[in-house]
């Protein structure tokens, strides 16, 4: 039978009865007319030719060629495919700064994952977790990585065709910096915020050419890492820009030109030495004043996390959450077309961008499957139709990164096929190709409870943007609004499901080198999302428990703590473990019931 390759191509023709003779010569024309990055691959009985324009399409390839090659039928099938990226920049990006930080097995495992899925970009988004010099007291604690491990990374992502690129932060989610003495005046309010009810540290640092400056040094200490000369300055998110400090110079210029006149003067040094730099255009996405103001080299990246199905699914629940979130800043029903209504200015004035939709792996144990493939279908399709040159795909790490980097190899192989070709991946077995060519399970299972658990966010029926009930549950039961439980036939369904999924993962047999950790991996991940579900089958509205209740669920709780700590440290470094487990907050509130 032939053999449909990964990324599934754009064109492909079989004919069947013959092939290559075995040990069949490769022959390799270079031809101009080839797209970028494309190629085509004819084999048959007269043997096998590669064509390619580039480095980048040769080795695509050849890399195809042998996946046709472990086919059992290679020498009695003639193929003809050719190929070419919808997206010259296919990037992936992990957050290594939400405590998890990778050992350099981990990382390695992911730029296979990466060329598996022809990615060719890799961010490691930073914001302590780099081993700065003069600053050991932000980071000592963090197992941070060197420039030791940052140029082992770079030139093991080189030998695979990969970017390795500098994504670190600049303005916002600095408050792993601000809350020690030396840095604490550069906040922009010295004594934290309010967001959701709740007070939190200061994590903005105020726009001054002082703090500017500051930054620049951070990025002039970790940028010499990395050979490519393309950069990331992040600078979402500022919650509290134009609140502190900055509020008069924000109400005499407005706050869209505080920050990028901010903005601009960290990227302008590295712009003016032949760098791209990309940043998150969230708060410039929202000022039409800024449209014209954008540097050559700049790159605006267009983010949105939450699909339009589901943006829908909430708008219509209308049970308070869009409120909640308008509190936030952000008004969810300007954002029901997904990518469309986030980048409406970028789009209306012409302006070039990237778009960067997410694993939705993050906040979630298991993943949200349902999510995660809208999302990234969701940019693509609005930057096909805007010539948009990047995809950065993302894995962010929010209040702790309790998800197991295998929850969201299945997304990362999904958001390169779909950044490589959308209308011939789109509807792409990612179940099947995890199975058979990342984790080498004959049995199709691990694959399988992979996406089938991811399935049972959207399964609980209760649809919150950028989350999932079962980890809210685990982290603040007593923060629980209505519109986040789920029903009890819901938490009836989920359970069965989730149990099934741990009765199939016994039959596994992954072969792959990282196997053993997977079903382990996965397997605690069902087994804590479980316990969330009981959670919420037995939480009063108080967000209080039975006594008795509360101590059964404490004690299968903290032996699941400790498979957690064991889990952790299959993968990342132990710096940030105590503060992913102190995230755990129903540990807390089941003490306090059951006392």
């Amino acid at each position: 039978m032939p053999v449909t390759p990964f990324p599934r191509p754009k064109s492909m023709s079989t004919t069947t009865g013959s092939g290559p003779a075995p040990g069949a010569t490769v022959r390799v024309v270079l031809d101009p007319a080839v797209p970028a990055q494309g190629f085509r691959v004819q084999t048959s009985a007269e043997g096998i030719t590669v064509t390619h324009a580039d480095a980048a399409g040769l080795r695509y390839g050849l890399a195809t060629l042998d996946q046709l090659r472990a086919g059992v039928d290679f020498a009695t099938t003639s193929y003809d495919i050719s190929d070419h990226p919808d997206f010259p920049v296919r990037g992936f990006m992990l957050d290594v700064s939400r405590d998890r930080v990778p050992t350099r097995r981990t990382l390695a495992r992911w730029v296979e994952v990466m060329e598996l899925s022809r990615i060719n970009a890799f961010e490691l988004y930073t914001e302590h977790t780099y081993a700065f010099r003069g600053e050991q007291a932000v980071w000592q604690d963090a197992s941070p990585l060197t420039g030791a491990d940052l140029q082992w990374l770079d030139a093991l992502c080189a030998s695979k065709g990969i970017e390795l690129v500098c994504n670190q932060n600049t303005l916002g989610h600095m408050e792993r910096f601000l809350k020690h003495p030396q840095h604490a005046k550069r906040a922009e309010n010295e004594e934290g915020f309010t967001m959701r009810g709740l007070h939190r540290p200061p994590s903005t640092v105020e726009p001054t050419p002082e703090n500017a400056e500051f930054v620049q040094g951070l990025l002039e200490d970790v940028v010499p890492n990395f050979r490519t000369r393309r950069i990331n300055i992040g600078a979402d998110e500022p919650w509290e820009l134009g609140t502190g400090k900055s509020a008069q110079r924000a109400e005499e210029v407005g706050l869209g030109t505080v920050y990028f006149e901010y903005v601009t003067s960290v990227m302008q040094p590295w712009l003016d030495r032949g760098y791209a730099v990309e940043f998150w255009a969230d708060v410039f996405g929202d000022h039409p004043e800024l449209m014209d103001k954008v540097p050559a080299g700049a790159i605006p990246v267009v983010w949105q996390y939450d699909s339009p199905q589901l943006l829908a699914e909430v708008l219509d629940a209308d049970g308070g959450q869009v409120q909640e979130w308008r509190a936030q800043g952000l008004d969810v029903t300007a954002l029901r077309d997904g990518f469309r209504d986030r980048a409406k200015l970028l789009l209306e004035a012409g302006i070039p961008f990237w778009v960067a939709p997410g694993t939705s792996s993050w906040n979630s144990l298991l993943g949200r499957w349902e999510n995660a493939v809208g999302n990234m279908v969701d940019a693509a399709e609005v930057g096909l139709e805007n010539s948009a040159q990047g995809f950065l795909n993302t894995a962010w790490g929010d209040h702790g990164h309790w998800d197991p980097p295998s929850v969201a190899f299945g997304p990362a192989l999904f958001g390169g096929a779909v950044s490589w070709s959308l209308e011939d991946n789109r509807d792409v077995d990612v179940a099947a190709v995890l199975s058979d060519a990342l984790l080498m399970d004959p049995t199709g299972i691990t694959g399988d409870v992979l996406v089938r658990s991811g399935r049972v966010t959207a399964q609980l029926g209760a649809p919150l943007l950028n989350a999932s009930p079962l980890v809210l549950v685990l982290r603040e039961p007593d923060q629980l609004k209505p519109w986040a439980v789920p029903t009890p036939e819901a938490l009836a369904a989920a359970h069965a499901t989730l149990t099934s999924c741990l009765d199939d993962l016994r039959a596994a047999e992954p072969a792959c080198a990282d196997g053993d950790v997977v079903l382990r991996e996965l397997a605690q991940a069902l087994r804590l999302s479980d316990l969330a579900v009981r959670a919420l089958q037995v939480r009063a509205d108080d967000g209080s428990f039975e006594p008795v209740a509360a101590g059964r669920l404490l004690v299968e709780l903290e032996a699941l703590l400790e498979e957690q700590r064991t889990c952790w440290l299959l993968r990342s470094r132990p710096g940030g473990l105590s503060d992913s487990l102190a995230e755990f907050g129903l540990r807390h509130a089941l003490l306090r019931s059951g006392s």
